[in-house]
């Protein structure tokens, strides 16, 4: 596989064309950044711990019957995915009250929801990423109603399959966002990265009641190093895979 040109610069990653046109190169970087890119840092081995921890993701994704446009990790920083015409949105399930949610409706962090709740963004860091309904998606053109049922089934399984992911490590999935896309072919399928950045992880073994963060909190809040953090979840995930049988090597 020959890498070409850069396509995109993004706040985590590069994305670069291949000489397989339906194939991308994509590169994650060490930037980390928080409030819309306001808050931003280099942290040294971020990237390489964000490319592996999606890949060995994506791979348990995989073996749990949830496809995406995952190909696979090339490098410690590098790996290969499927060319997507994305949707502008960003996908998020909420199973515990945090972070915007407990802020927006008065809820204290660390409440239990009743269910799972599903919600829309629209992906713009020019307007804040507002939250939009289903009505509006259809209404500006963003996708229509077959792809939004679609869409949402997906993302309701992925919050399924990494219910069951995480708690085998022993770790809380709170929330997190993902993004879809269409290939090719016209195949929805789930995209972009699922990482410490875009999950909300809360260690599930004993601190006597306090709870202790293993994902971009520790950034967005001051609360302290992530590499520790995310160097614990990829430990954790690949010790499941190798339990499960689930290759997940270059």
């Amino acid at each position: 596989m020959e890498k070409l040109e850069k396509l995109y610069e993004g706040k985590a990653k590069k994305l670069y064309a291949t000489d397989d046109p339906d194939v991308l190169w994509v590169e994650y970087m060490n930037q980390a950044t928080a409030g819309n890119g306001e808050k931003k840092a280099q942290i040294e081995g971020k990237g390489s711990l964000n490319n592996r921890i999606t890949s060995v993701i994506f791979d348990l994704l995989k073996a749990r019957g949830v496809d995406s446009h995952f190909v696979r990790r090339i490098s410690e920083t590098e790996q290969l995915v499927k060319k997507m015409d994305m949707y502008p949105l960003e996908i998020i399930m909420r199973n515990t009250a945090a972070g915007s949610f407990a802020k927006r409706y008065g809820v204290e962090e660390g409440t239990e929801l009743k269910k799972p709740i599903l919600e829309f963004c629209l992906k713009s860091d020019a307007l804040g990423d507002p939250f939009i309904n289903e009505d509006g998606i259809v209404a500006l053109g963003l996708a229509d109603e077959d792809e939004i049922a679609e869409i949402s089934r997906q993302a309701r399984a992925v919050n399924a399959a990494l219910l069951d992911i995480f708690a085998k490590i022993d770790v809380k999935l709170v929330d997190f966002k993902i993004e879809e896309g269409k290939t090719s072919d016209g195949a929805i399928l789930l995209a972009d990265e699922i990482t410490p950045d875009t999950c909300r992880l809360w260690d599930q073994k004993d601190h006597s009641g306090k709870i202790e963060h293993l994902d971009k909190d520790l950034f967005r809040r001051d609360l302290g190093n992530i590499i520790p953090a995310y160097e614990e979840i990829y430990d954790r995930l690949m010790a499941l895979a190798a339990t499960e049988g689930v290759d997940s090597a270059e």
